[in-house]
């Protein structure tokens, strides 16, 4: 079974003869600016490994950027989407009710640690349509047009979600942008200015956003702060507590709803169900939260999870869409929770996080390009440097092992404000020898580029 198999390349040269064949027809029927330097082309995909058309096999630690927690294929989801195709696709939840919508809005308003006595739950497609609703609910019960995010944050590439993020490489040409979305600096504890540690550090980000309240929108036209629990694009960078308690109680003195974006980290990346529970078992909990990503185990679908009091305040028809809770991704949705807790993979991420984390500590005695390491759960950040001292970032490196990681077999993207970090979010089903080969193969790229003075690219360039 490819599920259970380890990474090996058989041909010759990377891509295959038939893979090729299809990436020079994609780069004749696909725009340039939906890029993939990769060299395969899968032909199945399972648990955490993929085959390709040409009998290459991979380990991916990408997991569609963090689509595919559960792996891929997983049977009980394919059983869950057959047997409801069977059915019926689709039935638009504004003209006729399906009770696979209901009973996950029932399930994630269960599980998301939002505020309040009673949470309710609706359905959108992606992170970003997930995004642009929770702005939606929060203004429309604020009656507050303005929102404050942070340096380093991704939240989609819609027209409200590029002006919210913060890497702009991802919205070039595209402006001009809403106005009311005002930034501050995420606490990037790695690279906090000299000399700031600890509570030191903690306190000039906190003071960072209070010059946002000064300098850009005062606190009382402040709808909603919104912050990732740990940056996916921005680097894999976790939201310090002590941080988030202090934010937390900001938004309390001055009626500011506090969302929560677990599209990359929800579903178990982290350890927990969603990465805020660890929020609340400090005593913070927001207000809305927005999922999507592993969801539904790769079909399109998001949610957005609020107490009844916020969703009561938006107006009919504001919210809500045609293919929002689509019956077939609900049925995944549905198969993805059961599958999820029976097999307990929040423990399982937390297992795989420590076996990557000490790993890459041992690393860190024997390289030096190693700046950082950090994350939760299985939701690990590899940051790479020129020079520990000045933290310069070295993405040409980082590039370099992408390039010679999948030469060998194992699919690794980058991330990080300045593309010097690698990301690991591999399916959490991924297995012991499957997750040692990995490793194996990423500290073998390491040996052969880190020690040189410029990187050594491998049969392709990225």
């Amino acid at each position: 079974m490819l599920g259970e198999e380890l990474p090996q390349i058989v041909t010759n040269t990377l891509p295959g003869p038939r893979a090729a064949a299809v990436i020079a027809r994609r780069e004749g029927a696909v725009p340039a600016a939906i890029r993939c330097g990769y060299p395969l082309v899968i032909e199945r995909g399972e648990g955490a490994m993929v085959a390709d058309v040409d009998g290459n096999r991979f380990v991916d630690w990408v997991g569609g950027v963090g689509v595919l927690n559960l792996g891929y294929s997983r049977p009980e989801v394919v059983a869950a989407v057959r047997e409801q195709a069977g059915r019926y696709f689709h039935a638009m939840a504004n003209i006729i009710t399906h009770e696979g919508y209901v009973a996950l809005a029932e399930a994630l308003a269960s599980r998301a640690p939002v505020a309040g006595n009673r949470a309710l739950s609706f359905f959108a497609n992606s992170g970003a349509e997930a995004d642009e609703n929770a702005v939606k609910l929060a203004r429309a019960f604020t009656g507050r047009p303005n929102i404050v995010v942070f340096s380093g944050a991704f939240h989609g590439r819609t027209l409200l979600t590029m002006a919210m993020t913060s890497k702009k490489a991802y919205a070039r040409g595209m402006g001009p942008f809403p106005d009311g979305v005002y930034r501050a600096d995420f606490p990037y504890l790695y690279r906090a200015p000299a000399g700031l540690e600890g509570e030191a550090a903690i306190s000039w980000y906190l003071g960072r956003l209070h010059d946002v309240f000064e300098q850009a929108s005062p606190p009382e036209q402040v709808a909603a702060i919104v912050v990732e629990p740990v940056q996916g694009e921005g680097g894999f960078i976790p939201v310090p507590l002590a941080w988030i308690t202090a934010v937390r109680r900001l938004c309390d003195e001055h009626g500011i709803l506090l969302v929560v974006d677990e599209v990359q980290t929800g579903y178990c990346r982290t350890g927990r169900f969603f990465a805020s529970e660890y929020w609340a078992e400090a005593g913070v909990r927001p207000d809305i939260l927005t999922a999507a990503k592993s969801i539904a185990a790769g079909l399109p679908l998001s949610a957005i999870v609020a107490r009844e009091e916020i969703m009561a305040a938006v107006p009919g028809g504001v919210i809500g869409g045609t293919f929002g809770g689509n019956a077939l991704a609900c049925a995944a949705g549905l198969a993805v929770i059961e599958v999820m807790e029976r097999e307990r993979l929040a423990d399982r991420a937390v297992e795989i996080g420590a076996t990557v984390t000490a790993r890459y500590r041992e690393w860190a005695e024997r390289f030096d390009v190693i700046g950082d390491i950090r994350g939760l759960g299985a939701m690990v950040g590899l940051e790479l440097v020129r020079d520990r001292t000045t933290k310069q970032p070295h993405p040409d490196l980082v590039a370099a092992l992408v390039a010679e990681c999948a030469a060998r077999g194992l699919i690794i993207e980058s991330a990080g404000t300045y593309g010097n970090v690698i990301r690991f979010l591999a399916p959490l089903v991924i297995t012991d020898a499957q997750l040692a080969a990995g490793l194996d193969i990423l500290e073998a790229a390491l040996a052969v580029h880190a020690a040189q003075p410029e990187p050594l690219y491998a049969t392709y360039s990225r």
